[in-house]
């Protein structure tokens, strides 16, 4: 008989939030003569567990929406493998790194309790309360964080996963990598050149010449290419037609393949080797192999 997993029921943990407590503790401290702040607070303890409760579905920089459109914009699968790596990695560190300082604001509040203990002094004892109260305070608020940072971490997990199984493997060599670099910069050239002629008339703009002449390429050749697509477009319009997204990707690939031999050739011919095997990992370096 197989065994059927089940999800385990955590225990229900009733917390109190420290800010909320806080909240109630104020009020000593505002104008005696406006008693209208009692009843903002008042207001505000009712409605803040709800707003609690909304609120720990943030604790993140940025959606999920956001994550794979207006941070990661590589028009490559490995281009984008390598920023999802980044934000893997940063969040990963950012987690740790968390989780390491709790521990330590732990161990600090550890020790303020024996000091509160052993203070004899009035005051003293009363500073060593408020110092415990606020890294407790702080304890939780960084629990939210951590929480925000997990889910982060899950999601461009989730993501890689994605884009690994859209390019057919288990994972990327160093050399793949390399190799697909002279697409991603191909493309990202074009992409930058067409936006900035768009809006200039169909002229490509002085930066984007230059970055097309670092990959070989001549300004010239490149506005031939553009005034082309651009013509292809007008005449859709012409015919009531709207020229698509995936119509203009396909011409920039078609434009990065046509050019694809461009920034090698203009690399060696200034004496670089494009791809040095030795500095790379994941490849064999058996003798005979090229």
């Amino acid at each position: 008989m197989k065994a059927i997993n089940k999800i385990k029921k955590l225990p229900v943990v009733e917390v109190v939030n420290k800010d909320v407590q806080t909240l109630g503790k104020v009020s000593s401290y505002l104008p005696a003569n406006k008693p209208e702040y009692g009843l903002m607070l008042d207001n505000i303890k009712e409605k803040m567990p709800s707003v609690l409760k909304s609120e720990s579905n943030f604790h993140k920089s940025h959606s999920q929406f956001m994550n794979v459109t207006v941070d990661v914009t590589q028009l490559t699968p490995m281009r984008s493998i390598k920023h999802t790596l980044a934000e893997i990695d940063q969040t990963r560190q950012a987690v740790t790194s968390t989780y390491f300082r709790v521990k330590k604001n732990k161990i600090k509040i550890e020790q303020l309790k024996q000091e509160h203990e052993k203070a004899t002094d009035f005051y003293e004892k009363q500073l060593l309360a408020l110092d415990i109260e606020e890294q407790e305070a702080g304890v939780e608020y960084t629990r939210e964080l951590v929480a925000g940072s997990v889910r982060k971490l899950n999601f461009f997990i989730n993501q890689y996963d994605n884009l690994i199984k859209k390019l057919g493997k288990d994972f990327i060599t160093e050399e793949e990598y390399e190799k697909e670099e002279v697409k991603y910069h191909l493309m990202t050239a074009i992409k930058q050149a067409l936006v900035a002629a768009r809006a200039r008339g169909g002229t490509i703009d002085e930066g984007n010449h230059i970055y097309l002449f670092e990959l070989g390429i001549n300004g010239a050749q490149a506005q031939l290419e553009f005034d082309a697509y651009f013509h292809t477009e007008m005449e859709l319009l012409k015919e009531g037609k709207a020229p698509t997204h995936e119509m203009t990707l396909q011409w920039m690939e078609a434009l990065s393949e046509k050019w694809a031999d461009n920034p090698v050739y203009f690399a060696t011919r200034r004496g670089f080797e494009v791809l040095d095997k030795q500095s790379l990992t994941n490849v064999s370096l058996l003798k005979g192999d090229k």
